[in-house]
């Protein structure tokens, strides 16, 4: 069991959104990763620990370098609808970020928001494990948090891509843990 303190600890979702959740591909559904954030957060709200809502949006002026191997980006930038929250996922007193990076930290004011909130402790979860997730991981410990990654809340295009990250990457700066075995209180 993990216990952590709601009132330093905050939950962070990453792009569960119309244009990412249907693109999970491993090692669990879109679907699933939703249901059992949905949870994560019904306990968050419960205990009176602020719940973050990530979605990422491009447009030409927003894109970062598309100057790779593979942009996985369209130069034209995504059409509104891809950045728009699931349904019924928000509730009033949660924190929106829109982000235009990987990572929810970068050109954003989730580090201010959060410290005017006195977190301390982040719980990362959602789509895609090794990229969203992770760049928000990186940063967040970067930045000092104690970073937890409720691993059954996580998904990427493929199992192989979600394994690696939950058991090279996260271990070297995070607890990764199952949701239900975090305790707030």
């Amino acid at each position: 069991m993990t216990t952590l303190d709601p009132g330093t600890t905050a939950l962070i979702l990453i792009d569960l959104q119309q244009g990412i959740v249907p693109h999970a591909g491993g090692p669990r559904s879109g679907d699933e990763v939703v249901a059992t954030a949905k949870t994560l957060v019904a306990r968050f709200r419960e205990a009176g620990a602020p719940v973050v809502l990530v979605h990422v949006g491009f447009t030409p002026e927003t894109l970062p370098s598309l100057n790779a191997d593979r942009p996985s980006l369209p130069p034209e930038g995504t059409p509104p609808a891809f950045s728009e929250l699931l349904p019924n996922l928000r509730q009033p007193g949660d924190i929106v970020v829109l982000k235009h990076h990987w990572g929810a930290f970068t050109g954003t004011d989730l580090d201010l928001q959060l410290r005017r909130r006195g977190v301390r402790t982040v719980v990362i979860a959602g789509i895609s494990t090794n990229m969203g997730v992770e760049s928000t991981a990186r940063s967040a410990w970067e930045l000092s948090y104690d970073v937890v990654i409720a691993e059954d809340a996580c998904a990427s295009r493929s199992a192989e891509l979600h394994a690696f990250a939950i058991e090279h990457i996260f271990p070297l700066f995070s607890r990764v843990v199952a949701s239900g075995d975090i305790e707030l209180g």
